[in-house]
């Protein structure tokens, strides 16, 4: 089976996440685990065999991480946004709304870079919030695969929630070291069990959706197929043409 450049495209996404961001996240889980370790440890005033050096490699590959999360989201919905554009004619019917889109792309990615190296709390309040707001605004536009009627089992939004809580993280990471209270270290460490969870369900969810979504040369015939019934039994799609 050949496949076209649309194929390719769409198949980036999955392959980046395998190769790239779910190995980043066992690394910072695990660098996580052992900071957490050795701080536990030199509190209780032992002497610790981790390395000092865990704490700033889980700091490093969790930036990393936020990055490559938002890296993989924008590529996951990029290519159905201008594919959606392009069979609309929206170039040629609604262009002012073409260039608000790609302004917003340019914005929130503006605002990302911006926020790796804000000092100040209120800047990094202001990038991480535009970031974020960014985020969903394309996420919803036409063309995105999101099952907004199952939302809760939607690979699109655990992918935003996810993304929205990496943006956070890491507009809060100097927070974490200032406070002696370890307030903004509980948040971080509780909303992070939360992504983590979604990750795992972003596995599952985009395993199903490479199942949902057709190859381009399927799509003729799969989007005639009467997906509004729950029962599989009820489920029809029109005959397929007879092999020659």
């Amino acid at each position: 089976m050949d496949l076209n450049f649309e194929d390719i495209v769409l198949l980036l996404h999955p392959a980046i996440a395998v190769t790239v961001v779910f190995p980043l996240i066992g690394m910072v889980v695990r660098l996580a685990w052992q900071t957490r370790a050795r701080r536990l440890e030199v509190k209780a005033d032992n002497k610790s065999k981790i390395p000092p050096a865990v704490g700033q490699e889980h700091l490093q590959l969790g930036r990393w991480l936020t990055g490559a999360v938002v890296g993989i989201y924008f590529l996951g919905i990029t290519f159905p946004i201008f594919e959606q554009i392009q069979k609309e004619e929206g170039f040629a019917k609604a262009p002012q709304q073409v260039i608000l889109i790609v302004l917003f792309y340019i914005a929130t990615i503006a605002s990302l870079v911006f926020l790796y190296r804000a000092q100040e709390k209120l800047w990094r309040g202001v990038f991480a919030t535009l970031t974020g707001i960014g985020l969903v605004v394309l996420g919803f536009q036409d063309g995105v695969y999101r099952l907004d009627k199952y939302w809760f089992l939607s690979h699109f939004y655990y992918g935003l929630v996810a993304a929205l809580l990496m943006v956070f993280s890491l507009a809060i990471v100097r927070d974490i070291y200032q406070d002696r209270a370890n307030r903004w270290r509980t948040t971080h460490i509780v909303l992070n069990c939360v992504a983590l969870l979604l990750f795992v369900g972003q596995g599952i969810t985009g395993t199903r959706d490479l199942l949902e979504i057709p190859p381009s040369w399927q799509k003729s015939t799969i989007y005639q197929c009467n997906f509004d019934k729950l029962s599989p039994a009820y489920k029809t799609c029109p005959p397929l043409a007879p092999s020659k």
